[in-house]
C-alpha cells in the first residue's frame, strides 16, 4: 500500500482528501503546515506528497525548494485553488510532477497520484 503525505493547512481539505485516498486503498499521513510536512517527508519517506501551495509560514513552493535542495526524489502532486503559469513553471523546476486544481474531482486526484507513483507524469 502506497503511503501518501498530504500537506495542507485546511482541515476541511485534508478530511476530504483522506476520504478519497483511504477509499482508494492508500495509507495517509497528514501535516497541517509546510514545516511539519517537510519534517514528516524527511522522517517517513512517503511514496508521494500531495502539496498545497498557499499556507501560512512555510508555503508549498518553499517545501518544494527544500525537497529539491535535499535531492529527495519523491513525486509531488501540487493541489491548489489557483495557479498562474509562472508559479506552475517554478513548481515544475523544483520537481513537482503533477497539478490538480481545487476544488478537485475525486477521479482526477486518484489519477494524478497513480501516475505520479508510476512515474508517468
Amino acid at each position: 500500500m502506497a503511503q501518501i503525505l498530504v500537506i495542507d493547512d485546511s482541515s476541511f481539505q485534508r478530511n476530504k482528501i483522506r476520504t478519497v485516498l483511504e477509499t482508494g486503498g492508500y495509507e495517509l499521513l497528514e501535516a497541517a503546515s509546510g514545516y511539519k510536512g517537510l519534517e514528516m517527508a524527511v522522517a517517513d519517506r512517503p511514496d508521494c506528497i500531495l502539496l498545497d501551495l498557499i499556507m501560512p509560514g512555510m508555503g508549498g513552493l518553499e517545501v518544494l525548494r527544500t525537497l529539491h535542495n535535499r535531492e529527495m526524489n519523491v513525486p509531488v502532486v501540487v493541489l491548489t485553488a489557483d495557479i498562474q503559469g509562472s508559479t506552475r513553471q517554478r513548481c515544475l523546476q523544483l520537481g513537482a510532477t503533477a497539478f490538480v486544481n481545487k476544488p478537485f474531482e475525486e477521479s482526477e486526484l486518484i489519477h494524478a497520484i497513480r501516475q505520479a507513483l508510476d512515474g508517468k507524469v
